[in-house]
């Protein structure tokens, strides 16, 4: 088929005159292929799916009656901009209520329709062409993405285990530093589970003095946090004249889908963000704002959350050991992070992404690559199963299964 009359004027952003032609395949899409080749292949075995990364149930009943019922509301029928206020004084509530952190909910929180949208709008309150931002990697890449948009540049900063999983903000170089505008961290980290430390933080906001870098701390994980009590960026003394924090309502509230998050932290860069905002989307539909604020309201809706997943964790640290991998209970997050295996008898992985094709095609078994810092595959546990008799019972499976192939580490 020949290229439409547009072809030459799509932005060089997105490809130029090539867009649509590249041959690449996002890794998530290879893992779905690889799904839909194996169910097509064993029709009778079902697959056990430690790839997905979303919650597996819905938000808390009260949650939903609050949405049903301010969703009848003629007040809440309209464009809500940069945010009801209901909502800012939630999340001002909640942060004060969990970690001890005063914010003037007018100045120093906004709402967004999820983090993910938050993170692309903040590069354009800062990038110009050839400012840096500072990534971690592995990591979630659409703050870099929209860094390259507005003509910036991104300088991974690798999550090794032996550092473990933070940056060496040491090994950046001069010339990199005196171009970097911002630092994109994580924590807890998705995918490595690692947990930030009071000492971490405190090198960063360091950090950011020191380089004349602003920090934006993408809290998804946060009420995932296990063994110690959950950390906020902001608990730390000069955190939010340094940055800002982004939270989700996704994973602690089983609000997957709903698409609330809300920025907190110094008011010149929510501000910043805000406007960008306005320029961008209308604001999210006041019912789920008003849905929103109830669940922040009720802090402990996240400790079940917690409490499901920190078992299932547990579980699967023990399954996989068993079979063979040196798997470690997380910090945070619900997934594993582990080491993937160099082979299975006399067949060699060169990469990760070989070795998670293969525990897909052979054995039904899913899970996500990761070659960014080393080979490493990320078992989710937000697999469906109604009760721990049912998670018990994917757990003997998934021995029966991987434990068959001698896996070699």
């Amino acid at each position: 088929m020949s290229d439409p009359w547009f072809q030459s004027l799509f932005a060089d952003r997105i490809g130029g005159a090539n867009y649509g032609k590249g041959t690449e395949i996002y890794k998530f899409e290879k893992i779905k292929r690889a799904k839909r080749a194996a169910i097509a292949a064993h029709p009778e075995r079902t697959l056990l799916d430690f790839g997905i990364g979303e919650n597996d149930d819905m938000a808390d009943a009260s949650i939903r009656d609050v949405a049903k019922a301010e969703i009848d509301k003629l007040d809440n029928r309209g464009y809500a901009d940069n945010g009801i206020i209901a909502f800012k004084e939630a999340a001002a509530g909640f942060m004060k209520k969990v970690f001890s952190v005063a914010l003037d909910p007018v100045t120093e929180v906004n709402h967004a329709i999820g983090s993910k949208p938050a993170l692309a709008m903040i590069p354009a309150a800062f990038i110009n062409p050839g400012d840096v931002t500072l990534m971690t990697v592995p990591g979630y890449p659409v703050a870099g993405t929209h860094t390259k948009y507005y003509g910036g540049k991104v300088h991974d900063l690798p999550l090794r285990e032996e550092n473990g999983y933070y940056p060496d903000l040491d090994g950046i170089p001069d010339d990199v530093r005196k171009k970097a505008k911002l630092l994109v961290i994580n924590y807890p980290n998705s995918p490595t589970g690692a947990v930030a430390t009071r000492d971490f933080y405190k090198r960063v906001i360091d950090f950011a003095h020191k380089n004349k870098v602003v920090i934006v701390q993408d809290a998804a994980h946060i009420l995932l946090s296990y063994g110690e009590p959950p950390l906020s960026f902001l608990q730390m003394d000069g955190a939010k004249d340094v940055g800002v924090e982004i939270h989700s309502m996704s994973k602690g509230f089983n609000m997957i889908g709903w698409r609330m998050a809300f920025v907190a932290g110094h008011p010149k860069i929510v501000q910043a963000f805000a406007d960008v905002k306005d320029n961008s989307d209308s604001g999210q539909f006041m019912a789920i704002q008003q849905a929103a604020a109830a669940a922040l309201n009720h802090a402990e809706i996240g400790d079940r959350i917690r409490a499901k997943y920190h078992r299932r964790l547990k579980k699967l640290v023990d399954v996989l050991n068993k079979v063979g991998f040196t798997a470690k209970m997380p910090g945070g997050t619900y997934f594993l992070y582990a080491k993937a295996p160099k082979g299975c008898g006399d067949r060699s992985f060169a990469n990760a992404e070989e070795a998670s094709q293969f525990l897909i095609g052979e054995q039904s078994v899913i899970c996500v690559l990761w070659d960014n810092a080393g080979a490493y595959l990320r078992f989710s546990v937000t697999y469906l199963a109604k009760d721990e008799r049912e998670e018990d019972a994917l757990m003997e499976e998934t021995v029966r299964r991987l434990g068959r192939l001698q896996l070699r580490f």
